[in-house]
C-alpha cells in the first residue's frame, strides 16, 4: 500500500494528495475537499451528503410562501373592508353635493 505522500489528487494529477475522502475512498488535494461534520469530503460526496436536507427545506419554503401570500391577501381584504365601512358611515348629504352649497344658493336640477 502506498503512503499518502506518494498519492496524487484525483482532480489535479500534478498536485500531491492531502486527504482521502472517507465516502468514495479517492485522494484529493486541499483545494478539492471541504470539512463537513468533522470529516473532509470531496465535492461530489458533499453534494450527496447535503442534498436530502435541502430537498426537505424546499418544501417548507413553498409552504411558508403560500402562508405569507394568504396572510397578505387577508390583510388587504381587511383594509378594503375597513375603508368601505368608513365610506358607508359618511352622511348622505356630503356625497350628494348639497353640503357645500350656501344657504342662499339653491340647487338647479
Amino acid at each position: 500500500m502506498r503512503r499518502l505522500s506518494e498519492e496524487r489528487c484525483f482532480n489535479h494529477a500534478g498536485r500531491e494528495a492531502a486527504v482521502r475522502c472517507p465516502e468514495c475512498r479517492s485522494f484529493f488535494c486541499r483545494e478539492c475537499v471541504s470539512e463537513h461534520d468533522g470529516r473532509f469530503l470531496c465535492a461530489a460526496c458533499l453534494r450527496k451528503e447535503t442534498a436530502p436536507a435541502s430537498a426537505s427545506r424546499r418544501g417548507f419554503t413553498v409552504l411558508r410562501r403560500v402562508a405569507a401570500l394568504s396572510a397578505g391577501i387577508f390583510l388587504l381584504w381587511i383594509c378594503f373592508y375597513a375603508c368601505g365601512q368608513v365610506l358607508l358611515s359618511i352622511p348622505t348629504e356630503l356625497h350628494e353635493g348639497t353640503l357645500w352649497l350656501d344657504d342662499g344658493e339653491e340647487e338647479t336640477e
